[in-house]
């Protein structure tokens, strides 16, 4: 009933902003961060937290353990986008949704065809040189035996991903405030809502139709006009059809 619900809600719309986080990628075997088998829990052979070794202090004191880290436990570069991933490209294609915000830095959306992704924490997929900041693509991260370098200037080869300590970018985040705001359907999926400024966004929306789609409750769960409790993927694939 709930799945019919949101399928007559997306039929009805030509403007809907998809809000995503780690539940989204979870489905395509990217572990998250914060449930049991998250990477909070999984237990370092280095003797520090994730938290800590995904630093901005940490990639500045200790650059070499932290490209170790960084390339074993957020690199999955053969996972394929999944059902959630697919089913948002063909509402894009549709020419209904309008933009697809994330907190996730896999890549996946792009690869399943989305083009509008406003990526609150950056991509594993862009890379720069901190000291000319030319571009580098994944591969070249991966390809460097320690910390990679670059080939113009040799400056260090940073992510262009928001690490803890780090800022969001202030220009993605009005953009998907202002995506938020003009949305007359705002479907948030896979995401606890737990993580500020991210999920401050909700805040923004100002229309009727908030749908949650996520496994656990969330703070904004009074607010929704549509709760449910099921796979992301499943749930989007069977309203999108």
């Amino acid at each position: 009933m709930s799945v019919e619900k949101l399928k007559s809600i997306i039929s009805s719309s030509s403007n809907i902003v998809f809000f995503g986080g780690a539940g989204v990628s979870t489905e395509s075997n990217i572990p998250d961060f914060r449930s049991e088998k998250g990477i909070y829990n999984t237990k370092s052979k280095y003797g520090y937290s994730p938290e800590y070794m995904l630093s901005h202090t940490f990639f500045i004191e200790h650059t070499d353990e932290f490209f170790e880290y960084y390339k074993n436990q957020m690199i999955y570069k053969d996972e394929k986008p999944n059902q959630a991933h697919l089913a948002l490209a063909k509402l894009e294609q549709e020419g209904k949704l309008k933009a697809v915000i994330t907190q996730n830095i896999d890549g996946l959306h792009q690869h399943a065809g989305s083009r509008n992704v406003l990526e609150l924490h950056g991509s594993v997929q862009r890379n720069y040189c901190m000291k000319c900041n030319k571009s580098f693509d994944l591969d070249y991260v991966l390809d460097a035996s320690t910390t990679p370098k670059c080939d113009a200037c040799k400056g260090i080869v940073k992510p262009d991903v928001v690490l803890y300590e780090e800022m969001l970018g202030q220009d993605i985040l009005n953009r998907a405030g202002q995506a938020v705001y003009h949305a007359d359907v705002l479907i948030v999926g896979g995401t606890s809502l737990a993580v500020y400024p991210a999920a401050g966004l909700v805040e923004y929306y100002r229309g009727n139709k908030l749908v949650l789609i996520n496994l656990s409750a969330t703070p904004y769960d009074n607010r929704a006009d549509l709760i449910i409790r099921d796979s992301i993927g499943k749930v989007l694939q069977k309203a999108i059809s």
